[in-house]
């Protein structure tokens, strides 16, 4: 037996405040695509996916027909697919059925989630393919339980998961990370408290964060595999291995090979500023470090960049605003997609030969103070309106947010 394992393929990503939108929304369809077209040729006996197959969980009609499309050449191979939710695809609002459901039950997908006994156990249930719901699949005598995303808490769950399993032959799919491994701060368990899933399952399916990782038991037991995401989704991915898991089931032993991806390129350079008297000078040191870092000619796709100004300049930094920068990043690259995070400091004489120095964050913080304190309304309330002001505004340049996350970020600063 043969099968695929992939995991957070973050459909609908893209960056809305960027002229690369629509292609950089495509990256992540044509990244499934190739997996599909790759499962279909090697005409695996199914795919796996370890949660967060879309970015968000309200996902707009067209990513939702997108998704469709991608899937069917699957559907029609007759090639299970089987997914669990992240903590992406989770939909908060619970009185409306979630796109991972409607996938379900639209047979594009086998969405496994458990469900609870009175006492709070787990309960593996027989997938319904009339229904879309069910926590287990039996293929070929190998039995396939899902598990999504449960949180911080994911840990002390271990042992109420094993004890509701009873099979042999067994693979479990868990939206998790293990810490010391996961690149994310959230949503992982202890090493100690994962191995006891070895016990029970022969290939535990991760998925959560984006570098791929392998987990083994103090006796060298390999076990557990998180693949990553097989797409750049996040600024800091630029050095991650990029790909899926090539799974190969023989004689009760799993044998997997990673297998690459191609991702979009993608480049974070610190362009070094120090000492800059003015502005054209600081310009002319950004064009030649940025010249002299990035290379994507290997690539024909226009690569991602995210630059860090740092030094102390003897102008004021906002004389290098960011579309200046860009643009001139665009004259000798021409980039899909420029992100300027600004650690400038301003250099300035205070009293007798002493020096100080004020980063950008310092003094946006004054201006945003000053501009809030003017309106009497607001006297008394500048801290908390300055930090609103600047999470909102990291949230629009991110590019990755809609009008209702902008509005539930601003109900949540109200309450």
């Amino acid at each position: 037996m043969r099968f695929i394992h992939t995991s957070d393929i973050h459909l609908g990503k893209t960056y809305r405040t960027s002229d690369g939108e629509a292609q950089r929304y495509n990256d992540f369809f044509r990244c499934l695509a190739g997996i599909v077209n790759d499962a279909i040729a090697a005409k695996v006996d199914f795919v796996l996916i370890g949660g967060d197959l879309f970015h968000v969980g309200q996902i707009l009609p067209k990513t939702f027909a997108k998704t469709i499309e991608t899937l069917q050449p699957l559907k029609d191979a007759g090639i299970p697919c089987l997914a669990i939710e992240g903590n992406h695809d989770w939909i908060h609002r619970r009185d409306s059925i979630s796109w991972m459901e409607a996938l379900s039950q639209m047979g594009y997908i086998k969405l496994l989630r458990p469900s609870r006994t009175e006492g709070n156990d787990y309960r593996f249930d027989p997938f319904d393919d009339e229904t879309g719901i069910g926590g287990h699949v039996e293929i070929d005598g190998l039995n396939i339980y899902g598990l999504g995303y449960i949180g911080a808490q994911a840990g002390s769950h271990v042992e109420r998961i094993c004890e509701a399993v009873t099979t042999e032959h067994n693979l479990l799919l868990f939206h998790v990370g293990i810490w010391h491994y996961s690149p994310v701060e959230i949503g992982n368990m202890k090493l100690e408290e994962a191995h006891p899933l070895a016990d029970k399952f022969g290939y535990v399916a991760l998925g959560h964060g984006h570098k791929p990782y392998v987990i083994a038991t103090p006796a060298k037991k390999l076990y557990a595999y998180n693949p990553g995401s097989p797409e750049r989704v996040n600024f800091g991915e630029e050095k991650y291995d990029k790909g899926y898991y090539f799974v190969t089931f023989e004689n009760g032993e799993f044998i997997p090979e990673f297998r690459s991806t191609s991702p979009r390129p993608m480049f974070v350079e610190t362009i070094e500023l120090e000492g800059a008297e003015n502005a054209e000078q600081a310009l002319d040191m950004f064009r030649n470090q940025v010249t002299t870092r990035i290379d994507s000619s290997g690539d024909e796709r226009k690569p991602l960049l995210e630059l860090k100004l740092t030094g102390r300049i003897g102008f004021h930094p906002f004389e290098l605003g960011r579309e200046r920068l860009k643009l001139a990043v665009e004259e000798l690259i021409e980039p899909l997609h420029v992100e300027i995070k600004n650690h400038l400091s301003l250099v300035s004489s205070a009293g007798e030969g002493e020096s100080s120095k004020k980063s950008l964050e310092e003094i946006e913080h004054e201006v945003l103070h000053d501009l809030i304190k003017a309106g009497s309304d607001y006297q008394g309330r500048e801290d908390e309106l300055i930090q609103l002001s600047i999470s909102l505004r990291d949230a629009v340049q991110k590019g990755d947010v809609d009008g209702d996350e902008l509005l539930a970020l601003l109900d949540v600063e109200r309450h």
